[in-house]
Order: structure tokens, then C-alpha cells, then sequence
């Protein structure tokens, strides 16, 4: 289809130059139009890979970019509740806002007068939109002849898949907290242990939507975006959730707990510890956690600005097209509240307490016994076992009695005797191996 829409513009443009060229001699237009394009067919000067395609060329590449971008965002659902500020942006891609200066003072059976003035100072907020730029692609002039296959649709795809795989992600951070505050509470999950995470429960929901009742935010426009991992411990643990889930082409999933809800891959990431916002793009550290958003759509804007496509015609070396593309698009909150998030509560690494004593006692032959006393990192007793007969022992808090009977003189026997005890902390499987040894008597 494409391949037939230049022909047709190729030969419009043969029609157009021939009939000018036959006008300027005398001849009848017509007679112009038929001998260049049939000129066209045998002649690569005016034919449909000519220079005179090159306009054609660009033209389509910057319709078609333009197009692309423009229309990207309805894939995105939650991206689509926040109003858009594309009619305000300015020429050099910036938005002016009037900073409101507070509201007015309300008086509740005043008595005194007179009633006093106060001033609301506004002011101006400047934006500047996000520039978003692609490294150029090269397509070959060989490939543009061709056109085997939509070449110029599948490389324009593929920059605006690039671009919006980065403002998307950058969009969905810009709406989460960058901190927890009261108006904007960042909370941890509790649901059960998940490797070095607790998963998401439907208690945290809960919990985050008191904590938007709390500010009074209105249920309509309330939006959460679950990250993956929180989609999944709902669908664990919800048989309800998991009937609701509709994985759409806008990416909606439910209405629940009075927020609208929809899932997205590119999840701002957050130090669990301080449960602060990492800056974009950062590598996560082993203390930081996906988080799922949640924000009240009238108090976020977005506003997609200039999109350009630049296009490189092939040279008489590389014979080579390049293109790339810069856009200009921006999503903030208009104001830092009303937002929250949801982040993947740690799992408590638990060290194993530890047992300090002794680990070899010796007891004399007539079998006097031995005190040891073992200490322990938690505080806790200790408890002692032996399988040995010969060997007793008794457990007093941390104190360890090893006794041992007499040890006559025998020629058979081992000298000295040898056996082992466990010393363990109660209530745990924390054990320490201690070797006893007992000398024969001497030969009378």
C-alpha cells in the first residue's frame, strides 16, 4: 500500500514537471506529462527512486512521526485520567502556570471588627517540558528502494516504542512521593514473607485508602498503578481480585476500595529503610523496592509538546538515510499532595544467636567434676545432652556440670575416654559439640 502511494505521488510529480517543461516550449501539457513519465520507467534521474523523491520521502517520515507520537498515549489508561495541558504549551516547549497564594481566612461568629485584609500573592510557575531525543538510524538507499516492507513505518515504530518506554517511566515517578509526608503517605507492605519482600496484601489497600480519607481526597479520580509484583500477590491471596483482573489493552484492571486500578511495568523504585523516592534511572541498591502509585488524576497535568523528525538524505558516499527524532512531553503533579505509594515492606534478616564456652573439658580419673559456664548472644539458657554412660550432666541457667564416674585402669581400654556433648540454646536449633576426655587410672 505504501509502495503504491509513491508511485502515484512520483507520477503526479512527473505530470506536474512535464507539463511545465511542454508549456514553456509550446507543447501541449499532456504531451509533456506522457514523455517524462515515460522517460520515468527507463531513467533513475526522474523514475520513483530519483531525487525527486526525496521531499515525498521526508514528508512521510514527518507525517508519520508526528502521527505516531500524538497517538501513543490512549495505550496508556492511567495516563489518560490526567488532564492535558498540550494547548498551553508555549513555543519553546514550556507551560505557565499562576501559583495560587493560599486561600482566604474563614471567620466563624466574628464578633470583632473591623475584619482585617490579607493578601493572596500568586505568582508565575514556568515549565519546561522533557526533551526527549533518539540516536539516528541509518536505512540504507538500497532498502528505501526496495521497500519490501514498510521500512520507514517499521523504524519510525521503533524510535517511538524507545521514546515512550522512557517518558512513561518517567511520568509514573514523577507521580509518586518523593517521600512519606501526611499528604502524601508512602506505606510498607505486610503481607507474608516472599523471598527478601512481604507481598502485597488487600489490607494495604486499606490501609492506603484511609490514608486518602484521611486528606480528604475525593473518591472520584482516585488512581493506583500496581506494580507487577503487587498485582501478583493480589491475585495470590484475592480469589475476588483474581476474577476481576482484565488485562485490557489500556491496562485497567478493577475498581476497588474506591481506587481505579491499573498495572504498569516501569515501577518507581524506593529505599525501603527511608522510604524515599530514588532519582530516575538509578540503579537499585538491595535496600530498595518496587512500589505501586496512587494519585488523585485533577491534581496531576501532562502536556505532550513539539515533535520533530530529522532526516538525513543519502549522500553520494553512503547513500544512506538517517533519521532520528526529538520530543517534547511532560507529567507532574501541580501540586505535592494527594499522591501516595505503596512499596514492598523488607524481610527481617534474622542472624542465628551464637554459643561462646569451652569446647574440650578434662576430668581427672578419680571423676571429680567439671563446671563450665557458656554464654550465648540472644541471653537465652543453654541445655546439655551426652549419649555417653559414664558422663553426667546437669544444666543450671548458663552453667554446664560435666561429672564423670571413676576411670579404673584397664588394659583393654582407651586411655584417656573420650565422649561428646551437645550444648544447644533453648528454644532454638543452635547447637555447640563439646569433647570430654577422662585419663585411666594409673597401674597399681
Amino acid at each position: 500500500m505504501k509502495k503504491l502511494v509513491l508511485c502515484m505521488l512520483a507520477l503526479i510529480a512527473n505530470c506536474l514537471v512535464g507539463g511545465t517543461l511542454a508549456a514553456c516550449v509550446g507543447a501541449s501539457p499532456f504531451i509533456g506529462a506522457a514523455v517524462l513519465n515515460g522517460v520515468a520507467l527507463v531513467s533513475p534521474l526522474f523514475g520513483l527512486n530519483s531525487e525527486l523523491r526525496v521531499g515525498v520521502y521526508a514528508e512521510i517520515w514527518t507525517g508519520e512521526t508526528i502521527k505516531a507520537f500524538r497517538n501513543s498515549v490512549k495505550s496508556i489508561g492511567w495516563l489518560n485520567k490526567i488532564r492535558s495541558f498540550d494547548a498551553q504549551v508555549a513555543k519553546n516547549n514550556t507551560i505557565h502556570f499562576t501559583d495560587l497564594g493560599g486561600d482566604p481566612t474563614v471567620l466563624i461568629n466574628n464578633t470583632s471588627y473591623p475584619l482585617g485584609v490579607e493578601s493572596l500573592d500568586d505568582a508565575d510557575k514556568a515549565i519546561g517540558l522533557d526533551k526527549y531525543q533518539t540516536k539516528a538510524t541509518k536505512v540504507t538507499d538500497d532498502e528505501a528502494r526496495g521497500l519490501s516492507y514498510d521500512k520507514i513505518g517499521s523504524v519510525i515504530e521503533r524510535h517511538r516504542e524507545s521514546v515512550d518506554e522512557k517518558k512513561y517511566a518517567r511520568a509514573i515517578h514523577a507521580l509518586a512521593p518523593q517521600s512519606h509526608t501526611a499528604k502524601t503517605p508512602v506505606i510498607l507492605t505486610t503481607g507474608d514473607n516472599y523471598g527478601s519482600r512481604k507481598r502485597m496484601t488487600v489490607n494495604d489497600l486499606i490501609a492506603l485508602k484511609e490514608k486518602f480519607d484521611a486528606m480528604k481526597v475525593p473518591v472520584e479520580g482516585r488512581v493506583l498503578v500496581l506494580c507487577p509484583e503487587h498485582v501478583n500477590d493480589l491475585l495470590v491471596e484475592d480469589k475476588a481480585f483474581a476474577r476481576r483482573y482484565n488485562n485490557t489493552e489500556t491496562g485497567a484492571i478493577a475498581n476497588m476500595y474506591g481506587f481505579e486500578i491499573y498495572e504498569y511495568v516501569d515501577a518507581p523504585v524506593y529505599n525501603v529503610t527511608t522510604k524515599t523516592k530514588k532519582n530516575f534511572g538509578a540503579d537499585a541498591a538491595s535496600t530498595d523496592r518496587n512500589a505501586s502509585v496512587a494519585f488523585y488524576a485533577p491534581r496531576m497535568m501532562k502536556a505532550t509538546g513539539e515533535t520533530k523528525a530529522y532526516l538525513d538524505e543519502p549522500d553520494t558516499q553512503n547513500q544512506e538515510w538517517r533519521y532520528n527524532v526529538r520530543h517534547y512531553f511532560i507529567c507532574l503533579p501541580l501540586k505535592n499532595e494527594a499522591m501516595g505509594a505503596i512499596i514492598s515492606g523488607a524481610v527481617e534478616e534474622t542472624t542465628a544467636p551464637t554459643i561462646t564456652g569451652d569446647s574440650n573439658v578434662d576430668i581427672v580419673a578419680a571423676g571429680t567434676a567439671r563446671n563450665r559456664t557458656y554464654a550465648t548472644s540472644n541471653g537465652a539458657d543453654v541445655t546439655a545432652t551426652t549419649d555417653a554412660p559414664w558422663l553426667t550432666l546437669a544444666v543450671n541457667g548458663k552453667k554446664v556440670t560435666f561429672s564423670a564416674e571413676a576411670y579404673a585402669y584397664d588394659a583393654e581400654g582407651e586411655n584417656p575416654r573420650t565422649a561428646t556433648a551437645v550444648i544447644g540454646i533453648v528454644g532454638t536449633d543452635v547447637t555447640k559439640s563439646v569433647t570430654i576426655s577422662q585419663a585411666m587410672a594409673s597401674q597399681a
